[in-house]
Order: C-alpha cells, then sequence, then structure tokens
C-alpha cells in the first residue's frame, strides 16, 4: 500500500510564525490575565521594592564598619552596625521568601486563568476549525505553549521589576560613595547591551522554530498513536520510524541551534562582569596606593557593589530568555484564541423550551472546502425535503451522497452557505445551540467513548441524571442487560475510546446516551451498522418504541431497515433525486430500485426476496 501521507500534514500553521507581533503589544494582552489579581501584584512589587532596598544597603553598612568603627578601634558602634546588618539580611530574606511564594501563585492563577479561556474556546470552534487543525498542535497550545507563559506570569514581570529597582539603589549607593569608581563600573554597560540586543534577535526566530518543530512532533505522535493498528496492519513500522526520526532530528536540530546563542550569551556575560570588577580592583587600588581620599571601607564597598550590580543584570538576561519563551508561546497561544472558527451566536435568540418535531430543509446549500479557484465544492446542492411530527424520514444513497452531511448540518455542526433549515418554523440560525441540540438526539455510526466507567459516559457527569433515570433508558434499549453481565457492571472501565467493548456494546451504550436527555427528535445515522445479528435485533425492537411519537431522521445503508418509514429519500451526488415510501420507489424503478437489487443476493421468480440479509457490498449508484 502506497504511502501518500506527506511529513507537511504534520506541519503547524506558520502564519503565527510570521506576523511580527510587537512585544509591548503581547506583553498587555498577557498582562490582561494579571488584572484580577491587580491588589496581590501591587503587594508582591511592595514586597519586591522593600528587599531590593534592603540588597544594597548592606555594602553600604559594610563601608561604615570598615571606616568607621574598625578603622578607628570603636567595638561598640561595630556592634550597632553588626546588629544593623543582620536585620537587613533577615528582612532580605523575610521578604523576598513572601514575594516569591506571592509571585509563584499569581502566576498559577493567571496561567489556570487562560488554560481555561483557551480550552473554552477550542470547545466553541465549529467542527471545520477541527478538519484544518491537528489534534497534536492543539494539545501543544493548551499544554507546553501555555507552560511557557507560566514562568513570565509567576517570577518574570514582577522579579524583573525587582531586579530594576536593585539597580536603581546600587547605582544611587555607588554615586554616593564615589562616582569616579561607579562611573568605571559602568563604562561596560554599552558592550553589555550590545551583546543582549545580538542575543534576542537570534534567539527570539529560534523559539519560534522550536515551538514550531515541538507542535509538529505532537502532532505526529498523536496522530501515529492513534492510527497505530494501520501502521501494524500494513507493516509501516520501519517506514513511520524513518519519519519520526527526521521529525524529531528537525526538532533536536532547532533547540541545539538555541542552545548555541545561549553558550555564547552567557559566558560573554560573565566576561563582561569579571572585566568591570577588575576595572574596579585596578582603577580604585590604583588611587588607594596613590595617596587619595579613596578608603579601603568605599574599595570593599565597591568591590560588592560591582558583584551585585551585575547580578541582577544577569538575572534580566535570564528573564529575558523566560520572556522570549513566553512571546513564542504567546503568539500561538493568542493565535488560537484569535481564530474565529465559532458559529455565529444570534443577537435576539429564539427561546425554544419544547419542539414539536417538524424538520425542514429549503433549498440547502453546503461545501466544506473550496477549489483552487476558490469555487465551493458543493457536498448539498439546493435539497429540500420537510419531516412532519412523529414521522420516520430515512435517507439512503450511495456513499459521498451526502447523506451523513445532513445530518452534520441539522445539528449545526457546519454551518450552510444558502438556504435554511427550520425546526417548528424557526431558523435554527436563531436558535442557540444549547436549545437545538438538547431537543436532537444522535445516534452516531462511529461511537465514542470516554476512557472511564460505563456510568460517566452515560452520564457524561450531569447531575440531573440520577441511577434511576439511567437504568431505565438502558432498559429501554435491551442494554441493561449486556452492562449487567460486565464484571464491574455500570462501573466498568471501558478504556480510551471504548476499547475493551465490542462495537455492538457501544453502540448500545449511545442509544442510552441519547435517551437520556429524552430528545423530541431522533437522528440515527445507521446506527445498527456496527453490531451483529442479535444485537441488531434487540436495537431494532427498542427502536420501535424509542421512535414512537418522536420525529426521526435515519440514515440507512441496510435497507431492510427503513423499508417501513414514512418517507424515504433517495439522495445522489448531493441532491435528492427521489423520494416516497419502500413501495412507491421500488414500483418507480429508479435509483433505490438499482441499491435495492444490488443489496440482495436472491429474488423469487415472482418477485418477492427470498433473502431478507444485506451484504457487505458498498454500491456507487
Amino acid at each position: 500500500m502506497a504511502d501518500n501521507t506527506s511529513d507537511d500534514h504534520f506541519e503547524p500553521d506558520d502564519s503565527v510564525d510570521e506576523v511580527h507581533t510587537f512585544d509591548g503589544k503581547l506583553i498587555r494582552r498577557i498582562a490582561r490575565y494579571l488584572a484580577p489579581y491587580t491588589g496581590y501584584v501591587v503587594l508582591a512589587l511592595v514586597l519586591t521594592l522593600g528587599a531590593s532596598v534592603l540588597g544594597p544597603l548592606r555594602p553600604w553598612l559594610v563601608q561604615k564598619a570598615i571606616d568607621n568603627y574598625i578603622v578607628v578601634g570603636d567595638l561598640e558602634g561595630l556592634r550597632w552596625v553588626i546588629l544593623f546588618l543582620m536585620l537587613a539580611l533577615v528582612g532580605e530574606g523575610l521578604l523576598s521568601f513572601v514575594e516569591n511564594y506571592l509571585t509563584q501563585w499569581i502566576g498559577q492563577q493567571a496561567i489556570y486563568d487562560l488554560r481555561t479561556t483557551l480550552f473554552r474556546h477550542v470547545e466553541n470552534q465549529s467542527l471545520s476549525y477541527f478538519d484544518h487543525t491537528p489534534v497534536g498542535r492543539i494539545i501543544t497550545r493548551t499544554t507546553s505553549d501555555v507552560e511557557a507563559l507560566s514562568d513570565a506570569f509567576s517570577s518574570g514581570l514582577v522579579t524583573a521589576l525587582g531586579d530594576l529597582f536593585k539597580l536603581f539603589f546600587i547605582a544611587y549607593f555607588m554615586f554616593t560613595l564615589n562616582w569616579m569608581l561607579a562611573v568605571v563600573t559602568l563604562l561596560v554597560m554599552p558592550l553589555m547591551v550590545g551583546v543582549t540586543v545580538w542575543f534576542r534577535r537570534n534567539v527570539r526566530k529560534q523559539y519560534r522554530e522550536t515551538r514550531k518543530q515541538m507542535a509538529r512532533l505532537n502532532s505526529f505522535i498523536q496522530e501515529h498513536v492513534t492510527g497505530m493498528h494501520i501502521v501494524q496492519l500494513f507493516g509501516r513500522e520501519a517506514e513511520e520510524k524513518r519519519r519520526f526520526e527526521d521529525i524529531n532530528d528537525d526538532h533536536r536540530a532547532a533547540h541545539l541551534r538555541t542552545i548555541f546563542y545561549y553558550a555564547i550569551f552567557w559566558p560573554s556575560i560573565e566576561f563582561i562582569s569579571s572585566v568591570a570588577l577588575a576595572a574596579v580592583l585596578w582603577f580604585g587600588g590604583f588611587r588607594a596606593l596613590g595617596g587619595s581620599a579613596l578608603t579601603l571601607g568605599v574599595l570593599v564597598a565597591f568591590i560588592q557593589y560591582a558583584r551585585q550590580f551585575f547580578r541582577p543584570i544577569r538575572d534580566l538576561s535570564n528573564k529575558y530568555d523566560t520572556l522570549q519563551r513566553a512571546m513564542a508561546g504567546a503568539e500561538r497561544v493568542f493565535g488560537v484564541l484569535d481564530t474565529r472558527a465559532s458559529l455565529d451566536a444570534p443577537d435576539a435568540p429564539v427561546e425554544l423550551k419544547g419542539i414539536q418535531g417538524t424538520i425542514e430543509f429549503e433549498n440547502v446549500w453546503f461545501a466544506y472546502e473550496e477549489d483552487t479557484e476558490g469555487t465551493p465544492d458543493w457536498v448539498l446542492k439546493d435539497v429540500s425535503f420537510k419531516v412532519e411530527p412523529g414521522e420516520t424520514a430515512a435517507l439512503v444513497g450511495a456513499t459521498g451522497a451526502g447523506k451523513s452531511t445532513v445530518m452534520n448540518v441539522l445539528l449545526r455542526f457546519y454551518e450552510i452557505q444558502k438556504g435554511r433549515i427550520l425546526v417548528d418554523g424557526h431558523d435554527i440560525r436563531d436558535l442557540r445551540l444549547q436549545d437545538l441540540r438538547e431537543h436532537i438526539g444522535l445516534i452516531p455510526q462511529d461511537v465514542f467513548l470516554f476512557s472511564g466507567s460505563v456510568r460517566r459516559n452515560l452520564t457524561l457527569d450531569n447531575p440531573d441524571v440520577d441511577e434511576a433515570l439511567m437504568r431505565r433508558a438502558a432498559k429501554m434499549v435491551q442494554a441493561d442487560g449486556l452492562i449487567q453481565r460486565l464484571p464491574d457492571g455500570y462501573d466498568q472501565d471501558v478504556k480510551e475510546r471504548g476499547s475493551s467493548l465490542s462495537r455492538g456494546q457501544r453502540q448500545l451504550l449511545a442509544f442510552v446516551r441519547a435517551l437520556l436527555y429524552d430528545p423530541d427528535v431522533m437522528v440515527l445515522d445507521e446506527a445498527t451498522s456496527s453490531v451483529d445479528t442479535e444485537t441488531e435485533a434487540l436495537i431494532q425492537q427498542a427502536l420501535e418504541r424509542v421512535t414512537e411519537g418522536r420525529t426521526t431522521l435515519a440514515i440507512a445503508h441496510r435497507l431492510s431497515t427503513i423499508q417501513d418509514a414514512d418517507k424515504i429519500l433517495v439522495m445522489h451526488k448531493g441532491e435528492i433525486r427521489e423520494r416516497g415510501t419502500h413501495q412507491e420507489l421500488l414500483a418507480a424503478d429508479g435509483l433505490y430500485r438499482k441499491l435495492y437489487d444490488l443489496q440482495y443476493a436472491e429474488q423469487s421468480p415472482g418477485g418477492a426476496w427470498e433473502k431478507n440479509e444485506p451484504t457487505d457490498e458498498r454500491v456507487q449508484a
């Protein structure tokens, strides 16, 4: 089997990486998530300011101790200076502890809010968004990209201001003690700024590339773990391993390029700091030996100040590293938040407390995609039909005729381009999505179950669904006995995607899940196609009770399941070609008759069908 999948499929969206967003704009957007905690942020700043004063105060106290007390032998005065020095150390430690804990708390609260906002935004997107966005990319955005902002929230912004405060107070004390030594210390600043600017220009771009490769790697892993049975079935392990190695190598190379810039930057900062310290020792030592008024205490204090001065600069560089990671993550996170693939909510929604069940399509046109020239590739073409309350309407046709698409647009998973879909005379675009979907129950052909117990998959943790209601719904579709035969009954863990259950069991659980909400309209997407003969018989018996009094719209591949439908709509290439009852359509001798003849293997001479079991053959009308 040819491998038609391209590596490009795993490329994340590059649009975010190409947007040259100003840092200030991103920081303002990030800061919005700190707004609810403004009081705590102000308190953290006050604590940071206090710690920033006490740190530079210590060398000043050392200078006073040496010049005013040690040199003259004043032991009593020295005790007081030592006491003040110890108080400054203890005070700085306590303030730093409270400030660090508080900033971490603020950061985690802000990250919680951001991640919740992002997940809620993803939940509200239409299915077209997920058609075009790999799951691995979404996972990367909501996990590692958000986490990249964690340090910026927790320690980046507040502590960066603390470092700036420290620089200000250190510079103030240095110029107060000796302005010439202060100037000598600051002479290396242009060189340090130049190195930092070079680092910033290069590492920001590289961080973007690293995040891009991480999303690509996550997308590949997620897709191939989900489709591992296909990989193993067709013996593609070696080829997929090679492709994974290529993607993994690109990620490693991008990360190593980032490390390269750090390998240059940090030694450069350390070297410049050492040059500044050497300049202080050289200039101060010569002046002291030359008989100037420079005292030993001032020289010792300046050595400490030189070390203190470049520590916050190194910390700021580290914070800049954190900020770059945050900017790269923020660009991608806000890129998702700026995506507006959600369906438009009505300005004045129609209140829908209950419905009779009239379903009507009026000249509906719909396309999932556009071709290269921008022309819609129509999947539904001028589709019109009406189902009265309590009626059962069936959609039949070859694969790709548009049957499932009718269900998708009825539930408004996708927005139609032309026409109207009415429920009890109301355009579904005038209804709240929640109201619309509360009254329509869907039994999909491919049933999705979450990891967890049978009970959780039936109730979806809805507190309004009690044990009695759940068991009553299970008995209606003959599922209670099958569930009770499981080792743990309703507490049985179904594993991820319901892998511990058969397809028939999963189908029955989907019936129960839909019935728990007592829908007025039931939509069946070939609800019996994935079950064995015994289970199908159980479901058919239950369907007669479940659909009684409800409007039912059913997709059917097995024509034997819809012969009693009130009306049958035959679809072909997105259009409704025929409509009528089973007998009327057979008598018309059109597309429906061809589908029917191809599904049944034997026909009696008199026209009566001797075999009522359809084959597994899939036909194209």
